[in-house]
């Protein structure tokens, strides 16, 4: 009770910004696309005209869903983005998950994406790739790599991740593909609302002893809101989640957006709260 209590106080203090700053909302933004990290599991790429460095606190509550967003129990993350410049962007993160059998463990990963098409502006077209590397709840280390698309209008945002993972671990799959997809619409100044949908270790569809349980599936509504000359961003997403496909194979602790427990379908929840660095 008191780890579900905890991420209520969190979401009550998102709400509480957005009810205090909803009225102050940026109008007249011009691109109206200014925010950093409006999606909760997918990532989107910097630009020269959007280069703050921010870093963000999110907190999931989830059931049946063990894994870095969807711990079963609550789960802490910390993270930082920003704009290397010449089309980079960085993004790391490390997760605290307390779970509800007790115990606590963590988990890292950092990524530097480069845009390849487009990158230049907050507006239109962009595709990215990168690479990166990250430290699993059981100490398994593995080497990512990601594909980036995302197209922004002054009045929505549609994104899309295709992620790949090869872990250092003869128990693991030989790869793993997780892709996540998701669309906002722009209903007032910085405010944002639509969906996020996620398919997780797809390989479970042609792999009967894949390694974290089976493909997995999510899909629910996203918020973003970003008020005008505020440092704070928040976002709010999550929803059920469906097993596609069963494996026998106990699941691994690998780092997953929405879990890998086998034993049926779950849900979570999941809050960020962003801080921008630079100074207005």
């Amino acid at each position: 009770m008191k780890k579900i209590l905890l991420f209520t106080i969190l979401q009550l203090l998102i709400i509480k910004g957005i009810a205090q700053t909803i009225n102050t909302v940026n109008s007249g933004d011009p691109f109206g696309m200014t925010s950093t990290q409006p999606f909760l599991f997918s990532i989107n790429t910097l630009t020269p005209q959007n280069t703050k460095w921010n870093i963000h606190y999110s907190g999931s509550y989830g059931q049946r869903t063990t894994g870095q967003f969807g711990y079963d129990g609550l789960g802490q993350q910390f993270g930082v983005k920003g704009y290397l410049g010449n089309r980079f962007t960085l993004y790391a993160t490390a997760a605290i998950g307390f779970a509800n059998r007790g115990g606590i463990t963590s988990a890292e990963q950092a990524e530097v994406i480069r845009d390849l098409i487009g990158g230049t502006q907050l507006s239109g077209f962009r595709l990215g790739a990168g690479l990166g590397v990250s430290r699993d709840w059981s100490n398994v280390k593995s080497a990512i790599s990601r594909i980036t698309a995302s197209f922004d209008q002054i009045n929505w945002r549609l994104l899309g991740n295709l992620r790949f993972e090869k872990a250092f671990d003869s128990n693991r799959d030989k790869l793993d593909f997780i892709t996540s997809l998701g669309y906002q619409h722009r209903i007032s100044g910085g405010l944002y609302v639509g969906f996020e949908a996620v398919g997780q270790d797809l390989e479970g569809f042609w792999e009967k002893d894949e390694a974290e349980g089976g493909a997995k599936v999510l899909i629910g509504p996203a918020i973003n809101l970003e008020p005008a000359h505020s440092k704070l961003s928040f976002s709010l997403s999550g929803g059920p989640v469906f097993y596609a496909t069963r494996s026998q194979v106990i699941p691994s602790e690998a780092i997953r957006d929405i879990g890998t427990v086998a034993s049926g379908n779950g849900y979570t929840i999941r809050a960020l709260i962003n801080f921008n660095l630079r100074n207005h």
